[in-house]
């Protein structure tokens, strides 16, 4: 085998985080009577939330803001988007929010099998992710996904983000993987593909959305099924 250590990404790539997401979220839009607040259209409320989620962790990754900042200034931007000016509704759901979402279990079509495929044929699976320890373990726990990982790297646990280049070297190190014998499968260009791309390792591209990436992969895959076809 040219590799040994296949390295994934978690949110985006094998666990549906946009589905799970919009599950949680609207449970808390009736639980906390929303409509009654102001907010009439949910689908509205949700691509708010998509697009400040979005830029939050993009000006995180950068180092511009803190995680705590991230984590309820993405519930407050949302509810100003429908001129609800109520900071500590907004620290509510950002607790609320955050104890559900990991106990999600929507994952991608075929995640299951093809990790089984993979470890059965003898490689190493390990996950590197932009998250937080407790709350990437618990999804991994609720998803039935914690058996088929040797080592889980976090943000929060190396200390680093994707795509700076610490946080494949810590994996690598934990893995006790070397370069030429490890490869990365992410969703995200420039978190995943080109972070790879920048610590020397080689990169599977899984392309859910269809979307042209601005640089060129090891692999392109659509579909997880398209990895039996690599590996």
């Amino acid at each position: 085998m040219q590799y040994k250590h296949l390295f994934f990404d978690l949110d985006h790539t094998l666990w549906d985080f946009e589905a799970n997401s919009r599950q949680t979220l609207e449970e808390l839009y009736h639980s906390l009577n929303l409509a009654e607040r102001g907010v009439h259209d949910f689908d509205l409320f949700h691509r708010c939330y998509i697009v400040h989620n979005d830029k939050l962790w993009a000006r995180y990754r950068n180092g511009y803001i803190k995680v705590d900042e991230l984590r309820w200034k993405r519930m407050w931007l949302t509810l100003l988007d429908f001129r609800i000016g109520d900071e500590p509704l907004a620290r509510k759901m950002d607790v609320l929010f955050l104890d559900a979402l990991p106990t999600r279990n929507i994952l991608f079509p075929h995640t299951l099998e093809v990790l089984g495929y993979l470890r059965d044929k003898g490689y190493v699976l390990h996950l590197i992710t932009n998250g937080f320890e407790k709350t990437q373990h618990s999804k991994l726990q609720h998803a039935g996904l914690s058996g088929y990982f040797t080592e889980v790297i976090t943000s929060e646990g190396s200390n680093s983000l994707k795509p700076h280049k610490e946080i494949f070297e810590y994996a690598l190190l934990k893995a006790g993987a070397a370069k030429r014998e490890s490869i990365m499968l992410g969703d995200n260009v420039e978190a995943d593909i080109q972070g790879a791309m920048n610590a020397g390792i080689d990169q599977v591209y899984v392309n859910h959305v269809g979307e042209e990436p601005a640089v060129k992969p090891t692999y392109t895959i659509r579909s997880l099924k398209e990895l039996e076809r690599i590996f």
